[in-house]
């Protein structure tokens, strides 16, 4: 009997090959625990070696990761490194094992559940992270500690291809994978920001992730259909399920070729209107990728990665060279770099960030860096040093309030001074801009416009904030929708602020790879679109296929509806009149 499931879709592709069903799991420790007075040392003694032997293995698989993907990618496992050296999850596992007399094994699992109970009461992504870290940690240490082998994740068998399927991966087991082998993950939890669905993407492997209990319904050998781009998997297809599969594989194939000849074409309307098409990174070894794809630059940096999972800030040093990096990959592009948007759904462990209500309408984004103004000062220092290197942007996220851009501008003023009293060599003037991402900034943009160099409207908060709907609610998913009027008369109110300040407005939330709304917010003038490395070519091709004035007419149309349905109705079936929308991923 067919099975079909849909998830999250993390790492695109079709493929189709037999299932291999992969199942690892923490040791168990025994209940038999306790031990003597006298044992004591020598447990805590066994503790810390296998703790420095964990530490050992990871550092070995981080080198590894290096030389295989990059240094960036090699840094997923510094927050396993830093959980081994954190005095409250070894020294209070020591404390349990002297104070009540404890083995080793024991004394972990009670501090381990402590951490647990700790964090499992969010489903921030971020959190989720840091519990499939532990779990790769506590599995590690207590492999060591009970002298059990490593889980067995080889996958050679009768199939020279399999889809893994498992309930979660963790770092260490995905980097270990062969994509020669291995040409599909699916896995009943995680996220698309996952570490392991990371180091998908680098592996160039589908991967689907959060499928619910998929794993127990699945057998090794049988067949499985697995879509990245849409986030499906079927088990037992149907011959015509099979043939459908293969041949919108093999469509895509040919229209992905068709987009390859795209990439260093100039993104032009048919009628000569430029748009810049830039991309969106979350790590410097995306860069590469972005700039083959044939991104004008970068126009969403996040720099979140140098936080994920940390106990202690990013230096200066660190913070430049992955800055320079970038720029230097984008010689005479911009290079749009966000400062550290923590809160809402990033909590890293440094900051000792209270518990609040509700996260995304607390401590967040500038707020967070203009009260902590150590860690912003190395920020900027990093940022302005890297300037030096290509046309580097500082953009700012969550801006309310005009006050937030002038203390900024302070800040960056004095480091400026500082570091050209160190030696260094800073351009007089590095550009400045807002992310635009709730209604209080879209309707104060023409005052706003007159303090910064660009604006970026940021289209997922945007429409979380306007429509009072958490984007990271299932439940809500339906409600989630940037095609909303409220939303549409926003965006296009930031892009008239822009137009007559002067000032260049991009979109570099995930609407703008949706070819609907892209052809929308060419309609709006916005002057730049980012977007993912991978939907780069689609929406050159949308680009190159439109005229301006057609997508202009169908936003005078669009502004005057008055429901989502409607402005759909104005925009899409001038765009389907040009190009085929089932071919899009993004659609």
């Amino acid at each position: 009997m067919t099975l079909v499931r849909d998830g999250i879709p993390a790492a695109p592709g079709i493929v189709i090959a037999p299932a291999r069903v992969l199942r690892w799991e923490v040791p168990r420790v025994p209940h038999a625990a306790t031990i003597s007075p006298d044992r004591v040392d020598e447990e805590v003694r066994r503790f810390l070696d296998a703790c420095a032997w964990a530490q050992g293995r990871i550092r070995e698989l981080q080198a590894r990761t290096a030389a295989a993907m990059g240094e960036v990618e090699a840094q997923i496992f510094e927050p396993q490194l830093l959980m081994l050296e954190d005095a409250d999850l070894i020294q209070g596992t020591v404390g349990t094992i002297r104070e009540n007399h404890l083995s080793a094994e024991r004394a972990f699992e009670w501090r381990v559940l402590e951490w647990e109970s700790a964090l499992s009461h969010s489903s921030h992504p971020m959190v989720l992270d840091r519990l499939n870290d532990l779990a790769d940690v506590q599995s590690r240490v207590l492999r060591r500690l009970m002298d059990l082998a490593d889980p067995d994740i080889s996958t050679r068998g009768d199939h020279k291809h399999v889809i893994l399927v498992a309930r979660e991966l963790t770092p260490s087991i995905t980097v270990q994978l062969d994509p020669e082998h291995v040409i599909g993950i699916a896995t009943d939890k995680g996220t698309r920001t996952s570490h392991s669905a990371i180091l998908a993407r680098s592996l160039d492997i589908p991967c689907v992730v959060s499928l619910g209990d998929f794993s127990d319904q699945v057998k090794d050998g049988q067949e499985v259909i697995l879509d990245g781009r849409t986030g499906r998997v079927i088990v037992d297809p149907s011959p015509e399920d099979t043939a459908n599969y293969r041949q919108r594989d093999f469509a895509i194939r040919e229209w992905e070729q068709e987009l390859v000849l795209l990439a260093h074409m100039p993104a032009l309307t048919r009628d000569g209107v430029a748009v810049a098409l830039r991309s969106n990174i979350d790590l410097p070894g995306e860069a590469a990728n972005a700039r083959t794809h044939g991104a004008d630059g970068v126009g969403l940096y996040r720099t979140e990665f140098l936080v994920v999972g940390r106990n202690t800030a990013p230096g200066e040093e660190e913070q430049y060279r992955a800055y320079r990096k970038v720029a230097e990959a984008f010689p005479g592009q911009p290079v749009v770099i966000r400062t550290f948007d923590l809160g809402g759904d990033k909590f890293p462990a440094f900051l000792h960030m209270a518990p609040e209500e509700n996260p995304f309408l607390g401590w967040r984004a500038i707020r967070v860096c203009l009260d902590e103004p150590q860690i912003f000062r190395t920020q900027l220092r990093a940022l302005l040093r890297a300037s030096e290197h290509g046309d580097v942007r500082i953009m700012l996220p969550l801006i309310n309030e005009i006050d937030e851009v002038e203390q900024t501008r302070r800040i960056i003023d004095q480091c400026r001074e500082e570091l050209r009293a160190e030696g260094h060599t800073v351009a007089e003037r590095v550009a400045l801009g807002a992310m635009i991402e709730t209604p209080a900034a879209a309707l104060s943009a023409r005052e706003l416009a007159r303090h910064v160099d660009f604006f970026s409207i940021g289209t997922n908060d945007l429409v979380q904030y306007t429509l009072a709907v958490d984007r990271g609610n299932s439940r809500l998913a339906k409600k989630y929708d940037p095609f909303h009027p409220a939303v549409v008369r926003l965006m296009d109110m930031t892009a008239r602020a822009g137009l007559e300040a002067g000032i260049e407005v991009g979109v570099c939330g995930e609407v703008a790879a949706n070819p609907i709304a892209a052809f929308m917010l060419i309609g709006m003038q916005v002057s730049s679109l980012s977007v993912g490395p991978a939907s780069l070519a689609e929406i050159k091709k949308v680009i190159r296929s439109v005229s301006f004035s057609d997508a202009r007419e169908a936003v005078r149309e669009a502004l005057a509806a008055s429901t989502s349905a409607e402005v759909l109705k104005a925009l899409a079936p001038r765009l389907e009149a040009v190009l085929d929308l089932e071919k899009f991923s993004g659609a």
